[in-house]
């Protein structure tokens, strides 16, 4: 098993920002107990508060896929739906 790098580009639709927003910060304490989790932390751009970014670094990309079916996952996409205009996710895997 070799660690997972994932980086996670959210952007908000105008006038949902503080929704998107408090509803990622729901997220960060229950992932990082998850089991496999090593890293998973939030950014905001400072010219663009609409485009948050998780940097995430997992053992293993079974754990982070299991991370990806949890519930708290499905309740984030409820609770933000309509209000995301887009998401980006890169999976990347560390070379030097």
């Amino acid at each position: 098993m070799s660690k997972l790098t994932i980086v996670a580009n959210i952007k908000a639709k105008a006038g949902q920002i503080d929704l998107v927003k408090a509803e990622l910060l729901k997220l960060i304490s229950i992932t990082r107990a998850e089991a496999g989790c090593l890293q998973y932390d939030l950014h905001q751009d400072n010219e663009d508060p609409a485009h948050f970014i998780f940097l995430e670094n997992w053992e293993s990309r079974e754990l982070w896929q299991t991370h990806m079916g949890a519930q708290h996952l499905k309740d984030y996409l409820t609770a933000t739906d309509g209000a995301v205009d887009t998401f980006t996710l890169n999976e990347l895997s560390q070379i030097a």
